[in-house]
């Protein structure tokens, strides 16, 4: 991987992050409302796991393989 790939993970890897975090206080919001919008939560909850998953794979590609 070169210095241009590692560079355009971590910048995908920062929005990502900045993005669970964003559904993680939309998701908190929800719950304190007094009526929360059942199918909006579930969706948004769905998102922060596909994020998450997403964030996985981009921090394994950007830590190096150690062979012991």
């Amino acid at each position: 991987m070169n210095d241009q790939d590692e560079r355009e993970l971590l910048a995908e890897l920062a929005r990502l992050q900045q993005e669970h975090r964003d559904l993680d206080a939309a998701i908190d919001a929800l719950h304190q409302s007094p009526a929360p919008d059942l199918l909006m939560l579930q969706r948004l909850k769905k998102r922060k796991l596909q994020l998450r998953d997403r964030i996985a794979f981009i921090e394994d590609q950007i830590t190096p393989d150690i062979i012991a």
